[in-house]
């Protein structure tokens, strides 16, 4: 605009007068804005892929994995799922639902995790989302000491237990149904995982659930649960 007229009127206003005259006299430009520049935020604390898609665990809380996923009810609204999985028995150890995809509902999910199993030093695998790069994740990963490990880029089977975990969720509960608000959904997935922890028998378990098969590794001598897992 200022172009347009200083060269019209052989003037050098400066566009701060053109902008208060146009300002009073509720004049706008039509004209396309630019598109606002974001610089991409850098990966902070990055590891490797440490787990390399070996997920053979010979006890509980030995390798873990962890991830978010998304939940739409009602009018396409969001809530935001994290859990942590124990890839030895396929038990969900932690899981947190948020109306927020944020760093506090990963710290929150690993918090819980740590709450009831304190002590243990697993590897634990994630991807290389915001929230596992953070300042705070790392800090957590000092006080707790579990070792980190992490998903290559578009690599979504380096993180294969959590991610079928979630694609059985959805396809045995949670696509069977049309949820309307956000309890709706809280109440599904707090239901779902009790009976997938407590009640859903698989054949690689030996035909027990999760925590069945989890409570043989402590009743029974290492030996014995590791020929168990052999003749599965």
């Amino acid at each position: 605009m200022r172009t347009q007229l200083n060269r019209k009127l052989k003037k050098a206003y400066n566009k701060k007068r053109y902008y208060r005259i146009m300002r009073a006299l509720g004049l706008k430009a039509v004209i396309r804005q630019k598109r606002p520049h974001y610089v991409k935020a850098s990966e902070i604390h990055v590891v490797e892929n440490i787990m390399n898609r070996n997920f053979d665990a010979n006890s509980p809380n030995s390798k873990w994995c962890t991830d978010v996923t998304e939940l739409k009810y009602g009018n396409g609204r969001k809530a935001y799922l994290s859990a942590i999985i124990d890839v030895y028995d396929n038990a969900i150890v932690s899981w947190v639902l948020s109306h927020s995809n944020n760093n506090k509902l990963v710290m929150d999910t690993l918090k819980k995790a740590y709450e009831k199993n304190p002590s243990v030093t697993p590897l634990l695998q994630s991807d290389r989302g915001f929230q596992y790069t953070s300042h705070e994740y790392n800090r957590l990963h000092v006080k707790y000491g579990f070792m980190k490990s992490m998903s290559r880029v578009s690599r979504c089977l380096d993180n294969q237990p959590i991610e079928r975990f979630w694609g059985t969720y959805k396809s045995e509960s949670y696509y069977l149904t049309k949820f309307h608000t956000y309890e709706d959904v809280l109440k599904d997935v707090s239901e779902y995982i009790r009976y997938y922890n407590n009640y859903r028998y698989t054949e690689c378990l030996g035909g027990l659930s999760p925590n069945e098969y989890r409570r043989t590794a402590y009743q029974k001598p290492q030996h014995c649960t590791n020929e168990l897992r052999n003749r599965i």
